[in-house]
């Protein structure tokens, strides 16, 4: 039998990263990369990053900073000073990948564009994220998540009909550009193996978000119409959305016919598979007011644990509501290692793909302020 070789510390062992992003999408991304065995070497300037003063505080230290840096080493450099930026030329020379989210046409100012590094190491892979990318009428502009998510539609798209547009709750825009940010990152590695190039990519927040938009923009381009808010359910489909129980609320997704008429049964209604507005998933979407009323005549009779064991037994998918607290403790999360121990025992995240031959929950420290400066420079010479 062939033998499998272990890779104990991850699928980018031997990678080596040059990181000078701050706050949340391009340290995200970095992060990606540490969880899976890159060295990543962030460069902070004497303040430190953003997120090192932001909280919520464990013990003084910033619980946001330590989840988006994780198992990265830190060296503070003054970049625009000529020691900084000669150092982080030397630097650059013994790095594989360099990440910046400085806005367009700063890290050209200090001397750190790509231009200046890819001079020095023609086989660099160079990550820009950026809110708008660096090119288009908006490059200039400053980004935060909630500026991306309300120019990217997805703002529009969430929350009730009747009721403002809603922010997602979570810094999705910052996110999301960082884990396609990763994604770019290894692509790139791929094609420099075949062709022998590095290359620059041009990531922006704004196109990341947009991209994962796909339900709304076929609608739109299907109908012609701007899609708008439908609330704790689906905008095509039906029964498929959140349904009040006596003590709560479930989730209830139904696709198909034959888990529909499923459904019918469960709730003590074969008779719905037969009406004309439930005869079809466009027939149920149009006339999903009255089919929920069919629903929560049933539902709303029952806890939220007994409508779950009654559909689930039917093979419908069903989940209760957890908040935050209870999906993180739970034990599908504590077997699937999702969080390991950070610096202070304090939880940070693991990334959630599983590598067989890898092991998960290693823990992962997180640097303080400059704590490798001077080991990392020493390598230097």
């Amino acid at each position: 039998m062939e033998t499998v070789s272990s890779n104990l510390q991850g699928p980018l062992e031997g990678l080596r990263v040059l990181d000078f992003t701050r706050v949340l999408a391009g340290p995200f991304a970095t992060a990606l990369l540490a969880d899976i065995g890159a060295e990543v070497i962030k460069v902070e300037p004497p303040q430190g990053d953003e997120y090192r003063h932001i909280g919520p505080f464990i013990d003084g230290e910033s619980a946001l900073f330590m989840a988006a840096n994780r198992g990265k080493r830190s060296i503070v450099l003054d970049l625009k000073s000529p020691e900084g930026r000669d150092a982080a030329l030397r630097l650059a020379r013994t790095v594989d990948v360099v990440v910046e989210n400085f806005r367009p046409g700063v890290a050209d100012k200090l001397g750190i564009g790509y231009a200046a590094l890819s001079e020095v190491n023609p086989k660099l892979i160079y990550l820009s994220i950026s809110g708008f990318g660096q090119t288009g009428p908006m490059r200039d502009r400053p980004a935060y998540d909630i500026i991306v998510q309300a120019t990217s539609g997805l703002m529009s798209l969430t929350g009730h009909p009747d009721g403002p547009p809603t922010m997602v709750g979570e810094a999705i825009g910052d996110l999301v550009a960082g884990l396609y940010g990763s994604w770019a990152v290894t692509s790139a590695l791929w094609q420099r193996e075949r062709t022998g190039r590095g290359c620059h990519i041009d990531l922006a927040m704004f196109d990341a978000l947009l991209s994962l938009l796909p339900t709304g923009a076929c609608r739109h381009f299907a109908s012609g119409e701007v899609p708008g808010r439908v609330g704790n359910r689906h905008p095509l489909s039906a029964p498929f959305g959140v349904y009040q129980t006596a003590d709560g609320h479930v989730a209830i997704a139904v696709l198909n016919e034959r888990l529909f008429e499923r459904l019918a049964q469960t709730i003590e209604r074969p008779e719905l598979v037969q009406d004309p507005r439930f005869r079809t998933d466009a027939d149920r979407s149009a006339n999903e007011p009255a089919l929920r009323d069919h629903i929560e005549a049933w539902s709303g009779q029952r806890t939220s644990a007994d409508v779950e064991a009654s559909l689930s037994a039917a093979g419908i998918p069903v989940a209760p509501i957890q908040n935050l607290a209870e999906a993180i403790n739970s034990n599908q999360t504590r077997d699937r290692q999702l969080f390991r121990e950070g610096r202070l025992g304090f939880p940070v995240p693991e990334q959630p793909a599983h590598f067989s031959g890898t092991i998960r929950g290693r823990s992962a420290p997180v640097p303080a302020l400059g704590e490798h400066t001077d080991e990392i420079l020493a390598d230097l010479g």
